[in-house]
């Protein structure tokens, strides 16, 4: 993902009309949270070893085969965690740099019958170039991606293992999306750098498998949330873009006693993969280590050598992951 810096007022003009399914407000969200809350668990020491079995597979680079390992993994556990239908979304994308990259999309299916759905992503992939290390010599090397992508894929692989103990009243589709994370580095200068990002995305979102009947009513989107002390603040495109899902998931946080970890103020506008969903209709909130706008954006880790196993926060994890598998099981028919 990357830090949106060009001007964002037009697009946010041009999504208001298809976003204005998903307007609302806290107050709302919260007036309408149920009186008495279905309980949800969560194991952060599973969470965790779902994250070291990502990044123990080597730098998920697209097309690698460490990547392609990873993926056969994650398909088995979601198997393995009774998905009803696990499919592979096989395509490519051509690259900034000309590459073209193959796709594989992970779409994995709870109660798929069911009309009312929601939808929860994440994505799998790793960076080719560690761009932000601080030693230049270094920052050709593909990055570990603890936080950077195996962070969120391990939450949701807990959360698909909780669905199977314990069935939702609704459908929950778990996507885990591929080439999130191949846009051009810093020293290169390419004309709309925020397209180069977040292919797997906008492939799965221009083939959608839904109809109008079964399309999720909303998302959330789990980027970076492994982080030491991490602090979720209110990423501007989710405020805008995706209003009653991201006040959603910020009151069901203080309700749950974690307004210290999911700040009411608002970060800064990320490139990232809940785009490609809100502009095809589907309004998807980001949670993501994503600062308040006047202190800078993303983790030092980020993009960097030092984003490994051993500066994962299982807590910030269980954290994310408490807060989501809340919503899905009170989320009603």
């Amino acid at each position: 993902m990357n830090t949106l810096l060009t001007h964002i007022i037009p697009l946010m003009v041009a999504l208001a009309m298809a976003c204005s399914c998903s307007g609302g407000s806290a107050q709302a969200a919260s007036e309408a949270a149920p009186a008495k809350m279905e309980a949800a668990a969560f194991c952060a020491d599973s969470a965790m070893e779902y994250a070291r079995r990502q990044v123990a597979f080597g730098p998920r680079t697209p097309g690698s085969a460490a990547h392609d390992a990873c993926r056969d993994y994650l398909v088995a556990q979601l198997r393995t965690f009774g998905a009803d239908t696990v499919i592979v979304q096989s395509g490519s994308a051509v690259a900034w740099d000309g590459k073209t990259l193959p796709i594989s999309n992970i779409l994995a299916q709870y109660n798929p019958t069911t009309t009312a759905r929601v939808i929860l992503l994440a994505h799998y992939d790793t960076r080719p170039w560690a761009d932000r290390e601080p030693d230049e010599a270094r920052r050709n090397t593909p990055i570990d991606g603890a936080n950077d992508g195996a962070s969120g894929v391990a939450v949701l692989l807990e959360i698909a293992r909780q669905l199977n103990l314990k069935a939702p009243e609704i459908g929950v589709d778990i996507l885990l999306t591929d080439v999130e994370d191949y846009g051009a580095p810093d020293w290169e200068q390419v004309d709309n750098q925020e397209a180069t990002w977040c292919l797997g995305a906008d492939y799965f979102a221009a083939h959608m498998p839904y109809t109008t009947a079964n399309r999720p009513r909303f998302g959330i989107l789990l980027d970076m949330v492994g982080g030491r002390n991490a602090r979720f603040h209110r990423e501007y495109l989710s405020s805008r873009l995706a209003q009653s899902v991201t006040a959603k998931v910020w009151a069901m946080a203080k309700r749950l006693g974690l307004d210290n970890r999911f700040i009411q103020s608002e970060g800064n506008a990320i490139t990232d993969d809940h785009m490609p969903l809100i502009r095809r209709g589907i309004p998807v909130c980001n949670i993501i280590e994503n600062n308040a706008a006047d202190t800078g954006t993303f983790p030092a880790t980020w993009h960097t050598l030092s984003d490994n196993i051993a500066n994962l926060d299982p807590a910030t994890m269980t954290d994310a992951g408490v807060v989501v598998l809340t919503i899905v099981y009170n989320e009603k028919p």
